[in-house]
């Protein structure tokens, strides 16, 4: 009698705790959603996806989404396109966001956002 000894192929969903640098949110499917991508569709480091009930917006490193150049695509005044209505086309995000004044910034990494959130990178002794 000979044994044989069985394997199993390796899942594609294994878990892989390698940084991606990867950062991104998902859009409403609407008007102002169709606008933000179309800014953002031109940023060399961000990847848009149009999904039927939604848009997919992913990015490598870090990118900014610039109000004023929202405002601008959407052909209203500026300062009509900010944090608040960013929020409200946003449905979920992965990575850190930083809301400013004039912008929303992704970054994949928390680290390279430490200086934003009042992050200290030093270890404690």
């Amino acid at each position: 009698m000979t044994t044989t000894s069985a394997r199993t192929a390796e899942s594609p969903f294994k878990s892989d705790s390698t940084a991606s640098n990867m950062c991104g949110f998902t859009l409403m499917n609407n008007q102002v959603g169709v606008i933000i991508a179309e800014v953002l569709e031109h940023l060399p480091n961000v990847t848009i996806t149009h999904l039927p009930s939604m848009i997919r917006v992913d990015g490598k490193n870090r990118f900014d989404v610039v109000y004023s150049d929202v405002d601008e695509a959407a052909g209203e005044e500026e300062g009509w396109f900010n944090s608040a209505e960013f929020e409200e086309s946003m449905s979920t995000h992965y990575g850190r966001m930083v809301h400013q004044d004039d912008r929303t910034i992704m970054f994949a990494n928390p680290e390279d956002a430490a200086e934003y959130l009042d992050f200290d990178l030093k270890p404690i002794r």
